[in-house]
């Protein structure tokens, strides 16, 4: 009910207080995400003074929408004071009892406000989303009392989410614990014990690389069947398991990409740009380049696979080279070395994971739903 919506510009105002005596310290950025996080600004040299202090229940913005993703980088400060960068726009609601401000940020994280932002923003060699820009932004603004309540509604299943990526962070620390009590500590890599012994990866397992169709033929991505991985489906994960991709390609696409379709259950490896990014995926798939696949062995389980690589994390880091991104060969990587058990040991330690892991699997499951849960509340705004 596009009638029924009410211009911003009536309900915020602009912030704008520079870090005078150095008042604030933090310097922090926003992701495209629509969070606060560490700013990789070098400050040497720089006058923090000339920044922006942002204060608990403001927004500040990144007015550049240009190569950042299609989205706009925008998020509410719910923390202690920062600063961030004097390009930054901020604002804060006039009246949190006319305009609830968690409300209003419900309303950013919608897709449809990222793609109405880079559609107003202009420029030439960069756009940009100004404040002029942002008080033109309409939505619905319901009686704060129903505000309250949606908001409600989302930190409910927001919170839910966060505690399970909490205890799903403690279910791998657990996993990983295990691992090393058994296969790391105490062990004498020249005296092996008896049925013990030492490998090369390569040799032990099937290791994979991905590929892309063309991305201009739509035989092979429409109606695609396939899941098919790329590098970002996988960094913006917050578990070990994924269920879902971005893309999927055809039989068609599959054939012409130089990929080969792996098992459910098998370990990618992020083997470009961002190094060593682990996921054990859910159902039949395939990745692009950016990925060195392992398909389990008999000796070698996919929770064993999955800690030893955690294990050896930073020599796989130190392997990748290159000018514009980093990346590890599939011939390196293969050639590392690895310990393996003797069988029964292995078996057990099998035994002794998969309860955790299988728990980490229902938990990662569940916040898939219930971030699908999120994803519609935020669309229902739109029809208040």
């Amino acid at each position: 009910m596009k009638s029924s919506y009410k211009a911003l510009a009536a309900y915020i105002e602009p912030v704008n207080q520079l870090n005078d005596g150095m008042e604030v310290k933090e310097l922090l950025g926003i992701s495209n995400q629509k969070f606060f996080q560490n700013s990789h600004t070098n400050t040497i040299d720089i006058d923090l003074q000339t920044y922006r202090i942002v204060r608990t229940n403001q927004f500040a913005y990144n007015r550049a929408t240009t190569r950042n993703g299609d989205k706009i980088s925008i998020a509410l400060r719910q923390g202690n004071d920062c600063i961030v960068s004097p390009s930054y726009r901020i604002f804060k609601s006039k009246d949190e009892n006319k305009l609830n401000s968690e409300y209003l940020m419900m309303w950013f994280r919608r897709p449809e406000f990222d793609r109405y932002a880079r559609f107003k923003s202009h420029g030439s060699a960069h756009e940009f989303f100004e404040y002029d820009q942002m008080c033109q932004v309409e939505l619905p603004i319901p009686h704060i009392v129903k505000q309250r309540e949606i908001v409600k509604e989302y930190n409910v299943i927001q919170n839910r989410i966060a505690l399970n990526q909490q205890l799903i962070k403690k279910l791998e620390e657990t996993a990983q614990a295990i691992y090393r009590e058994w296969f790391v500590e105490g062990i004498d890599l020249e005296n092996l014990l008896d049925g013990w012994r030492k490998s090369k990866i390569g040799d032990e397992v099937e290791t994979l690389g991905g590929g892309t169709p063309s991305t201009e033929i739509d035989e092979y991505w429409n109606d695609g069947n396939i899941m098919w991985y790329s590098p970002t489906d996988i960094t913006n994960n917050n578990s070990v398991f994924i269920f879902q991709s971005a893309n999927r390609i055809t039989e068609a696409g599959l054939n012409k990409s130089s990929a080969k379709l792996f098992p459910a259950n098998c370990l990618m490896m992020t083997s470009r740009a961002t190094v060593g990014k682990l996921a054990i995926n859910s159902e039949e798939a395939t990745t692009n380049q950016g990925f060195i696949t392992l398909i389990p062995s008999s000796e070698l389980n996919v929770y064993y696979l999955y800690c030893w690589i955690n294990t050896q994390i930073e020599e796989i880091i130190n392997l990748a080279s290159g000018s514009t991104f980093l990346e590890i060969s599939k011939s390196d990587f293969r050639n590392l070395d690895i310990v393996i058990p003797e069988f029964e040991i292995n078996t057990k330690f099998r035994k002794s994971v998969e309860p955790i892991f299988n728990l980490i699997r229902i938990k990662t499951k569940e916040n898939q739903k219930l971030t699908e849960l999120k994803e519609l509340l935020l669309s229902r705004l739109a029809k208040l």
